[in-house]
């Protein structure tokens, strides 16, 4: 009974993190633990990095379409990222030690995304695009921390690219999809060489997150306005910050 909220479960995830950028992958491990929590580890985190891949694939398009994927600022951080999070793919930590770390950080930038004052987000004289050094930085410390956790990283970079106003929070949307896409490949990759890239049996949750995926980055890049975008990326980090609670307990 319970698997069969999945599809509906896959959609509103796909959705909500489809429209600030995201591909959902902490959702898609949250539902799955939730659901189907016989299903094993390996199937579970690499089904998440195929919707991941597909879902942030699905909004890169739709926000480069629109005119909101600044290739300048999104190169430095992907030719950095890319590298890290293969390698980070390979190496294990202290789960709950980075859990918890991970968690209240997660938890300081949702804070500051919602006291944060909105009225200037998309003003383009505020912003202060980082150099190509600290780019290339931050870019390879999400991409390894992302490979090592089992993410896309776009729950580290767009919080970032919003507080440091290095892009407006649809430029931020654009650049983070490509980060996903990009980071959950080279995991794939990763995980395909180590021998742990298997994908449970999970047609129609799949295709209802490809729906829900289209739906959300349609929506996030053309309609939903930027205090919206601001809000809905605090709702996606709060998500990610209740299922790494639930992990830690």
């Amino acid at each position: 009974m319970a698997e069969s909220l999945l599809p509906v479960g896959f959609f509103i995830v796909a959705a909500l993190y489809a429209s600030v950028g995201h591909g959902g992958a902490t959702g898609y491990l949250a539902l799955l633990a939730l659901l189907m929590p016989t299903l094993p580890t390996h199937e579970a985190s690499t089904t998440a990095l195929m919707l991941n891949t597909i879902v942030s694939g699905l909004a890169l398009v739709q926000f480069e379409r629109a005119g909101h994927f600044p290739t300048r600022l999104a190169l430095p951080f992907l030719v950095a990222s890319i590298p890290a999070a293969f390698l980070g793919g390979m190496l294990q930590v202290s789960r709950w030690l980075f859990n918890l770390l991970l968690l209240i950080g997660l938890l300081m930038a949702v804070v500051r995304l919602l006291l944060l004052h909105t009225n200037r987000l998309d003003d383009l004289t505020c912003l202060k695009p980082p150099s190509v050094g600290m780019a290339l930085g931050v870019g390879g410390l999400i991409g390894l921390i992302s490979g090592i956790v089992g993410i896309g990283g776009g729950i580290f970079l767009s919080p970032l690219l919003i507080l440091l106003r290095w892009a407006t929070p649809r430029d931020t949307a654009g650049v983070a999809a490509s980060f996903v896409l990009c980071n959950s490949l080279a995991g794939l990759l990763a995980r395909g060489m180590v021998g742990t890239l298997v994908v449970g049996s999970l047609g129609l949750p799949m295709v209802a997150a490809m729906m829900g995926g289209y739906l959300g980055s349609y929506m996030g890049a053309r309609y939903l306005m930027p205090i919206t975008l601001n809000r809905l990326l605090a709702v996606v980090l709060t998500v990610a910050c209740g299922k790494l609670a639930l992990m830690l307990i």
